[in-house]
C-alpha cells in the first residue's frame, strides 16, 4: 500500500469519488498537494483530501477506501503513511473527522486520536448528525 500526492492524471478517479469538487478545485488540490491517492497492487483504491487550517493544522476532510477494499487495514495504512508525509513537512499535530454515526470514529481511536469536540448542524441545510473532531499529536 502506498500513498502519492494526486496528478492530473488521477482527476477521473478523483471526481468520480469526491462529487463536491469541481475543475477549478480539483486544479487547487494538484497544486496545493492536498489530495493523495491510496494505492495497493498497482490498482488505486480510495483517496485522501486534506487542507491545512490557519497554515499549520492538517485536516483530512476526506478519506474514501472503494467499498472492495473496506476493512483490510488500507484506511488505516494509509493514514498512517499520511501522517508520516506531514510530520516530515513539519507538522506537530493533525486534526481529522467523522459523524456521530460512522465507524470510522472507531479506527481514530485506535490510530491515537482524541476526541477534541465537534459540530452540530441540526436545523441548517447541511443537517446532519454531529461530526465528532479528534486530534494527534505527532
Amino acid at each position: 500500500m502506498e500513498i502519492k500526492v494526486a496528478t492530473e492524471n488521477d482527476k477521473e478517479f478523483v471526481m468520480s469519488i469526491d462529487k463536491h469538487v469541481d475543475d477549478a478545485g480539483y486544479s487547487n488540490r494538484v497544486y496545493t498537494k492536498s489530495c493523495y491517492i491510496i494505492s495497493a497492487k498497482n490498482q488505486r483504491i480510495g483517496i485522501i483530501v486534506h487542507c491545512v487550517l490557519w497554515d499549520h493544522l492538517p485536516f483530512i476532510n476526506l478519506i474514501f477506501i472503494k467499498e472492495e477494499y473496506r476493512n483490510k487495514g488500507y484506511a488505516k495504512q494509509a493514514i498512517v503513511c499520511w501522517e508520516r508525509e506531514m510530520k516530515g513537512q513539519g507538522y506537530k499535530m493533525t486534526l481529522i473527522s467523522t459523524q456521530t454515526d460512522e465507524s470510522a470514529q472507531h479506527l481514530y481511536r485506535k490510530l491515537g486520536y482524541v476526541d477534541c469536540g465537534g459540530l452540530v448542524f441540526h436545523d441548517t441545510p447541511f443537517d446532519q448528525p454531529m461530526e465528532i473532531f479528534f486530534r494527534k499529536v505527532l
